[in-house]
């Protein structure tokens, strides 16, 4: 199904393969409610700066037509949080700043996976889903996501209510 761009919905613009597959496993997650016509993944960008590039060279406006719409930016952050995460949200228009999350690993997901021990990516996605829908840190909090954390709760906020039923 495909979202109803009048409605509140999200899209999800993963940097590479491991992070469209984490974002996958979200949206397939049992037993969250989570409503799949109100969340769509789009391809990947190839790159964190590409995400970036992509999402002001194709997204911005598309945002200012569709006020419902809000945007996650998945990426690694290869141990550059410090710099990563300022340098998206000086970038991200201030007038689509409310509607727009950047989220990822410390490092990269493939550490991730190694340290929680799952079998793919998709895995990390559903336990990822699961904290969301029962308001727990348990994979949210791992030392490779904790970072995430005030991103996290803004995001919550602006979706949970028409995301997870």
């Amino acid at each position: 199904m495909s979202i109803n761009k009048h409605k509140p919905h999200l899209l999800v613009l993963p940097e590479d393969d491991a992070d469209r597959q984490i974002a996958n496993g979200f949206v397939i997650a049992q037993g969250v409610g989570l409503d799949d016509r109100a969340i769509q993944i789009l391809p990947e960008a190839g790159g964190w700066k590409k995400v970036l590039d992509e999402f002001i060279e194709c997204h911005c406006s598309e945002m200012r037509s569709h006020p419902a719409r809000m945007m996650v930016l998945l990426i690694d952050f290869d141990n550059q949080y410090k710099t990563r995460f300022p340098y998206f949200k000086n970038n991200i228009p201030v007038d689509l700043q409310c509607r727009v999350f950047v989220l990822g690993v410390w490092s990269e997901p493939e550490q991730l996976k190694r340290a929680l021990g799952c079998v793919g990516f998709e895995k990390i996605g559903e336990a990822l889903a699961m904290d969301c829908y029962e308001n727990t840190t348990q994979t949210w909090g791992h030392e490779l996501l904790e970072h995430n954390e005030s991103e996290l709760h803004r995001m919550m906020a602006a979706v949970k209510p028409f995301l997870f039923s």
